[in-house]
């Protein structure tokens, strides 16, 4: 049988992945994106400032130069890339994914197989306890958490282009997390008012963050559980990567909260999520799939699934948009009495 060097080659890549995600941890873990941008441009400089081995940063700063995280060599110095600038300590927000990816996530797909197999977290696995609960018992981790879902909401700019949320509208962030969608959605629209609607133990960080950036002037902070209630009144609810981890009917519960607490017929829901599919998959998606079973033991839905539980909750799919890095904004209308 001949070999086909080109699926070799594509194999080894996948397989050797692993290895490159641990080489970049270990850059972000010795802050070596720091020292470099600081003038420390050799592998003595680099170890003297880390307290790692020289031979051994050598060698780490030979691939990173591959794969184009610094530029330069050892005989000319090493320089920074907009991938090592964006992992400086100054950046937390993809630094902080970095060391959680590099941690316990990586220490979660460990057990992937177990995972796969039984359909259940392979954090359990690997920590004795589900994610969140290991985060109420774990600041730190909790606060890297956090930073990480910040590096991700990079797609949150083009919002205001999927939806209208011009007019005086009362935009409801239903699990707004540290206000950060809101908090650009009000910013891009002067004449819309927010309600930022999480757990109470979200509160003081929300808050903290919409004062910085919009004022709590435009904001009502409101406390409580989306699976028993949501503010009323509001023109506009939003769930943004808030529902992967819970079943359908809890989703359904959520989704009829939001249609039974709007301000009336013209008031409409809007989901912003991934969506997978199983004819002509993307891998991001299908990958963010796996990582939730990894993770939570949760899982991205469908967009049809999606709008069979819409429509068990009284609302309609108006209209659909594509968002960057493969979100997708979902409008919902409430259904109307025929």
């Amino acid at each position: 049988m001949a070999i086909d060097l080109q699926a070799t080659r594509d194999i080894v890549d996948v397989m050797t992945g692993g290895w490159k995600a641990q080489a970049l941890y270990t850059v972000v873990k010795l802050g070596l994106p720091d020292h470099v941008a600081a003038g420390r441009t050799t592998s003595d400089e680099l170890a003297a400032a880390s307290g790692a081995s020289a031979a051994g940063i050598r060698r780490l700063m030979r691939l990173m130069v591959a794969m184009r995280v610094f530029d330069g060599s050892e005989t000319s110095g090493y320089r920074s890339t907009p991938i090592s600038e964006a992992l400086r300590s100054d950046s937390p927000s993809m630094r902080d994914m970095c060391l959680l990816h590099g941690e316990e996530y990586y220490a979660a797909w460990g057990h992937a197989h177990r995972a796969i197999s039984m359909v259940n977290s392979g954090f359990e696995a690997a920590y004795g306890s589900s994610f969140y609960d290991y985060l109420s018992g774990d600041p730190d981790t909790a606060r890297r958490f956090q930073a990480t879902m910040n590096a991700g909401n990079m797609f949150f700019h083009e919002v205001p282009a999927a939806f209208d949320f011009t007019g005086g509208k009362t935009i409801v962030d239903v699990g707004g997390g540290g206000g950060q969608l809101l908090s650009t959605l009000l910013a891009a629209t002067p004449d819309a008012k927010g309600v930022l609607f999480d757990r109470e133990h979200m509160m003081p960080r929300a808050g903290e963050h919409l004062a910085a950036t919009v004022g709590l002037h435009r904001v009502t902070l409101v406390g409580g559980d989306m699976f028993t209630s949501v503010p009323t009144g509001g023109d506009v609810y939003i769930l943004s990567r808030a529902l992967a981890g819970w079943d359908d009917d809890a989703v359904v519960q959520a989704f009829g909260n939001c249609r039974r607490a709007m301000s009336g017929p013209t008031a409409r829901l809007l989901v912003l999520d991934r969506f997978v599919v199983d004819e002509d998959p993307s891998v991001l998606p299908a990958l963010w799939d796996l990582h939730l079973l990894m993770i939570t033991g949760g899982a991205h839905r469908s967009l049809h699934h999606i709008t069979e539980l819409l429509g068990r909750a009284g609302l309609d799919v108006e209209r659909t948009g594509a968002l960057p890095m493969e979100h997708v904004a979902v409008v919902a209308a409430p259904r109307q009495a025929s």
